[in-house]
């Protein structure tokens, strides 16, 4: 399991520009992520998501994010998020233990 604390600070870092985490908060130039663990991806009510993000399917986990956030592109070709990817292992498991608390 990662640190929250430092996934916290991660997700203020490089992923508050465009989405928010609070309950019933809006969405941005992405969507709201509160809950986003155990959701299938493109299904989060009230954001436009593109058909190759809706077509994917998947339901969001630890690994999957995992994934998907080691290499968007990879994971998701065609999807439209300008962000290239977190590295480390460390900083995504401090990131998705982070989400996870979002409930």
């Amino acid at each position: 399991m990662g640190d929250v604390t430092n996934g916290k600070k991660l997700f203020m870092k490089l992923c508050v520009s465009c989405h928010t985490t609070e309950k019933d908060g809006k969405h941005k130039i992405g969507p709201n992520l509160h809950g986003i663990m155990g959701k299938t991806c493109g299904t989060i009510p009230g954001f436009n998501f593109t058909e190759t993000m809706k077509e994917k399917a998947i339901i969001w986990d630890e690994k999957t994010l995992n994934d998907y956030l080691e290499f968007p592109h990879k994971f998701l070709p065609g999807t439209t998020m300008a962000f290239y990817g977190v590295k480390k292992a460390k900083d995504r498991r401090d990131l998705i233990a982070f989400l996870t608390t979002l409930k």
